[in-house]
């Protein structure tokens, strides 16, 4: 019968591992709403034609969604090939040196505060599954059945991506000429605002401080893409 001790732990992991993927999500966006309305803000700088915003808009989109996707895919499998690498040397210690392993679990224990008399009869207690769960938990804080997923990695990353992009996007191409550029600014500057404020709540941070940096670093990277974009057109036409 599960305790409820368990149960708490298990919800707990359950939720921390949740937000996790929740803050990653918002960075995509974040990412995805200031590298795409970088792209099309300075094209509509240099342009008046939406031809051309348009085109830039759907490679800055797709290339950044790709990009986006393959860096986690890369990244979270390197992770989880050294999760997979862990596991196996702490089942072939269990296989070819028990004396050290049961060392190691001692170790474990001694270090969360039991006597090592206590710490002794614990781990001889211990089955040869139970052994490689508490070391891989316990010492590693890794479990065999929480191998991370590439594949879900890069797909969140994607449409997390995708999401915050939609916005500059759109504006750009559906505001009328004379309040493109302004219109798609400002909703970009209060996206970017909401993201930042919704990282930090669920990092648990202080709010003020992340909507001004992402803020901020937005306002530069429009800044800087609308004036390159504008010099350009000056000097094409």
């Amino acid at each position: 019968m599960t305790t409820l001790e368990e149960t708490t732990k298990d919800h707990s992991a359950d939720l921390s591992d949740r937000l996790n993927w929740l803050r990653a999500g918002v960075l995509g966006a974040n990412d995805g709403i200031v590298s795409v309305a970088a792209v099309v803000v300075g094209v509509a700088a240099a342009v008046q034609d939406i031809t051309p915003i348009l085109l830039a808009g759907v490679a800055a989109l797709v290339g950044g969604a790709i990009s986006m996707a393959l860096g986690e895919y890369v990244s979270v499998s390197s992770a989880a090939d050294s999760q997979r690498s862990l596991i196996g040397r702490v089942n072939a210690l269990l296989r070819s040196d028990r004396g050290e392993a049961n060392e190691q679990l001692v170790d474990t224990y001694r270090a969360q505060g039991l006597s090592q008399a206590t710490a002794e009869l614990v781990a001889s207690e211990l089955t040869d599954k139970n052994r490689a769960e508490v070391l891989l938990s316990q010492r590693y804080h890794l479990a065999e059945d929480e191998i991370l997923n590439p594949w879900h990695a890069a797909l969140a990353s994607a449409v997390s991506f995708v999401a915050g992009a939609i916005l500059p996007f759109l504006t750009i191409l559906l505001v009328p000429l004379p309040w493109r550029i302004p219109v798609t600014v400002l909703a970009v500057l209060l996206a970017l605002a909401l993201t930042g404020g919704l990282g930090a709540k669920l990092g648990d941070s202080p709010v003020a401080p992340a909507i001004w940096r992402v803020v901020i670093g937005g306002v530069l990277a429009l800044g800087a893409t609308y004036g390159i974009g504008a010099l350009l057109g000056v000097a094409v036409g």
